[in-house]
């Protein structure tokens, strides 16, 4: 990437299975624990949750990206993204749900917001083409 305009790091030691995952810069902190599908106890945070949090998050400025450049008003966007985990040829893969739902919008100009949000949101192309991703209308 030629012009970069933000970088952070994290850093994990013991990963899943009791580990501790932060931000080097500080600010966040997470106990990681297998969940109960994976065999663990479920009781921490695991890579999926947090996959899923910042998706979600990231998705929903792109909705607002694009209805800004379409001059539609999305602001009560409220994105879900749900991911999975389970076993594939050669091990284990990911799947994802990206849901949208904007209250009293027409529901075909929400799914035109989220295809086109999926077209520019930074998560949904590292992704493309490398995991199953379902997007949903939400009524």
């Amino acid at each position: 990437m030629a012009d970069t305009l933000y970088k952070t790091k994290a850093v994990s030691k013991g990963g899943r299975a009791g580990g501790k995952v932060a931000l080097a810069e500080g600010g966040l902190y997470f106990h990681m624990e297998h969940s109960k599908g994976l065999g663990g106890s479920g009781e921490g945070s695991n890579p999926e949750q947090l996959f899923a949090l910042g998706w979600a998050n990231c998705f929903n400025s792109a909705v607002a990206f694009v209805a800004g450049q379409k001059k539609i008003d999305a602001a009560k966007a409220v994105v879900t993204c749900e991911v999975g985990i389970g076993r594939e040829e050669g091990g284990l893969g990911l799947s994802a749900k990206l849901t949208l739902a904007i209250p009293d919008m027409d529901r075909a100009q929400v799914q035109e917001l989220l295809d086109s949000a999926h077209q520019v949101c930074p998560y949904s192309k590292a992704t493309r083409g490398n995991i199953p991703v379902e997007l949903v209308v939400e009524s």
